[in-house]
């Protein structure tokens, strides 16, 4: 599964079943979760057979259940942390997509004092992705058209439209797709807007909008 594929397919799941992950899979998102560290400077972790964090009121209310897995999305505190959760965090669950394991970015629905994650000096629990084999493989979110989050001078490239095609098909919370993608003379420059978790909203689409239009199409601004 090609990571386009893998943003098609992927919608967000909240019941799983008792499955524990693969072994492969798990190697193989580890491996990658390290990348991402090395990259971003983050500390993300795999947090496998742990229902603690999923067992309590907020999980019940948001209707998570089966939850065992997640991965937690943290690193050190800065202006940045969010974007880079989202951005990253992203890249790793289009991954589980494509290894055929489902999830959903969990902002509040679950006990952040029970998640099971190890926190150095100065570091920061950011949001967490829940896990696994789901239930369903959940439904598409209703979403704005192209030309509501772009601005562009003159005709648009077809990497460009495709770039923000494929930031459409991003989660954001509540749905609310509130970024923004401008171009001019190569340069994209994307921006969070005003909302809840806007800025791990932005990382999200950013990477999304990276794979669509293709990395060696533009720069950032």
């Amino acid at each position: 599964m090609t990571m386009m594929e893998a943003m098609r397919a992927r919608h967000s799941v909240r019941s799983y079943v008792d499955r524990p992950l693969e072994a492969d899979a798990v190697d193989i998102l580890e491996a990658e979760i390290s990348i991402c560290n090395r990259e971003g400077n983050l500390h993300i972790q795999l947090v496998k057979d742990e229902p603690e964090a999923f067992s309590g009121f907020m999980a019940r209310y948001g209707k998570f259940s089966g939850v065992k897995n997640y991965i937690a999305l943290a690193g050190p505190k800065g202006p940045d942390l969010e974007e880079k959760c989202g951005y990253y965090g992203e890249r790793l669950v289009l991954l589980a997509q494509s290894l055929g394991l489902n999830s959903c970015w969990v902002a509040m629905s679950y006990d952040r004092g029970k998640a099971a994650c190890k926190l150095g000096a100065g570091e920061k629990l950011c949001i967490v992705i829940a896990l696994g084999y789901g239930a369903t493989q959940g439904v598409p979110h209703r979403s704005k058209a192209a030309e509501q989050v772009m601005e562009v001078k003159g005709e648009v490239p077809a990497w460009f439209r495709a770039g923000v095609e494929a930031a459409l098909l991003a989660p954001t919370a509540i749905n609310q797709q509130k970024f923004r993608f401008a171009l001019e003379d190569g340069t994209v420059a994307a921006s969070a807007g005003m909302g809840f978790y806007s800025k791990i909203d932005l990382g999200i689409a950013k990477y999304h909008f990276e794979v669509g239009a293709g990395r060696e199409n533009f720069r950032w601004k």
